[in-house]
């Protein structure tokens, strides 16, 4: 079978929330996620300002793929966690208004709770309502609607990736492949190279992500023997399809998915310096008590 049909297999298998990714506000996006306990830009949250923290720049520029509504730019960025959003989006008065309405208050919400220095945050997506609400209510700085899958980047979108300081995703990956990453890299310089950060499905191989990495001169770190809850499975066929993707792998689903949710493991790649520096494990040290880092090759 073709990566490319191993693509579109994958998102047949997994519930469908097309319907939800490209509204013109996100209420029913945090209402359906909710539901099912989505949490991975909770466990992003605090693997990615750690990570911020570590590369110590005083206004870094990240750059977040496939980000939706901004969800991680807006845990980044404020003073908020996952569930205040969830609470926000979901109370009975934010119900009763119009999608302009939503985007006035959001603009009041997220600027009163934003920190002192956050960073920028430059959003990727194909969904154009999602990263259009996104910049309205100013939690992107900037947002590029484009699918590097089949297309390089503008010439917006390469200017700003190439002054990037960190390259986040959570859970996109499978929907996005190395060959997203590698047209990414692209519009970076060896002189500047971003450090790139995932949250990645243990159901999907890493592996060739990490591999377009490293010929981008970046070493991937895994933290390993620590998984997250990325969110509930929707039904029994998405739960059937982890456990026989997992299988597949060689990969153990007691006390993950086998509990009925999908999980997913951390991984970090940085120049070969900074990596030797600093290991995952000490990075991470206050995010998971015991960890230990196993190196991916290069």
């Amino acid at each position: 079978m073709r990566a490319d049909d191993q693509i579109t297999d994958r998102k047949l298998m997994k519930a469908d929330f097309n319907d939800i990714y490209d509204r013109p506000d996100p209420r029913d996006y945090y209402d359906r996620l909710g539901s099912l306990d989505y949490a991975v830009p909770h466990h992003g949250q605090r693997f990615f300002r750690q990570v911020l923290d570590a590369l110590d720049v005083a206004t870094p520029t990240v750059v977040d793929l496939c980000c939706s509504y901004g969800v991680n730019a807006a845990l980044l960025k404020c003073d908020l966690t996952l569930d205040h959003l969830y609470d926000h989006y979901g109370a009975e008065r934010v119900a009763a208004l119009a999608s302009e309405e939503l985007a006035d208050e959001d603009r009041t919400f997220y600027e009163s709770r934003r920190r002192r220095t956050p960073p920028r945050v430059i959003g990727v997506d194909t969904a154009a309502s999602a990263v259009e609400y996104a910049v309205q209510v100013g939690l992107l700085d900037t947002g590029a609607v484009e699918n590097m899958e089949r297309d390089d980047p503008s010439p917006e979108l390469a200017a700003a990736v190439s002054e990037a300081d960190l390259i986040t995703v959570t859970g996109g990956i499978g929907y996005i492949t190395d060959r997203s990453i590698d047209r990414l890299l692209d519009c970076t310089s060896p002189d500047h190279r971003p450090w790139f950060a995932a949250l990645c499905l243990r159901t999907v191989d890493f592996t060739p992500v990490a591999d377009t990495l490293a010929r981008h001169g970046l070493v991937t770190e895994q933290l390993e023997n620590a998984t997250f809850p990325q969110r509930r499975f929707a039904d029994d066929r998405e739960r059937d399809f982890a456990l026989h993707s997992l299988a597949e792998q060689g990969l153990d689903p007691t006390g993950k998915e086998e509990t009925g949710e999908y999980h997913v493991n951390v991984f970090l790649s940085r120049p070969s310096e900074d990596a030797a520096s600093a290991p995952i494990d000490t990075l991470l040290e206050s995010m998971i008590p015991t960890p230990s880092a196993i190196h991916l090759p290069a």
